[in-house]
């Protein structure tokens, strides 16, 4: 099993494995993108289509280094999944990172204020990915 030590990502025999970033859209054009921009960095991707997913798949899969999740999804959005991972014991120290197609500064704001590790606007850039992973990962 995978554990984070000092930002670093190890297997279970010490030796550095691929951080796991889990994947939050509904849009599968979306998640399409998000994917493929984490992969190309070099990450372990696993791609859900909602936020009642994620959060099954975190019960179900502790080991995740980072969830990008959108912040307009039906059922639950991400601004919520995000509360919920916060206020979870088990789950708050995992990074979150909010993406949103629209710019609403106060949305941007609350996100933030609410634990959030940053708020990119879509279409993400790689430069977005590569530049967060590089903070919160390594």
């Amino acid at each position: 099993m995978a554990t984070t030590r000092g930002g670093k990502v190890t297997g279970g025999d010490g030796s550095t494995a691929k951080p796991h970033v889990l994947a939050v859209d509904d849009s599968s054009v979306d998640r399409a993108v998000i994917t493929s921009l984490l992969r190309s960095s070099k990450y372990r991707v696993t791609a859900v289509d909602s936020a009642k997913r994620a959060l099954e798949l975190l019960g179900l899969e502790p080991n995740v280094n980072m969830v990008f999740t959108d912040y307009s999804m039906p059922g639950m959005t991400g601004y919520e999944l995000l509360k919920t991972i916060k206020e979870s014991s088990n789950l708050r120290q995992i990074p979150v990172v909010i993406m949103s197609s629209e710019n609403v500064p106060t949305r941007i704001n609350r996100c933030l204020e609410e634990g959030a590790e940053d708020f990119l606007l879509k279409p993400v850039r790689p430069s977005d990915v590569a530049r967060l992973c590089k903070r919160v990962l390594h």
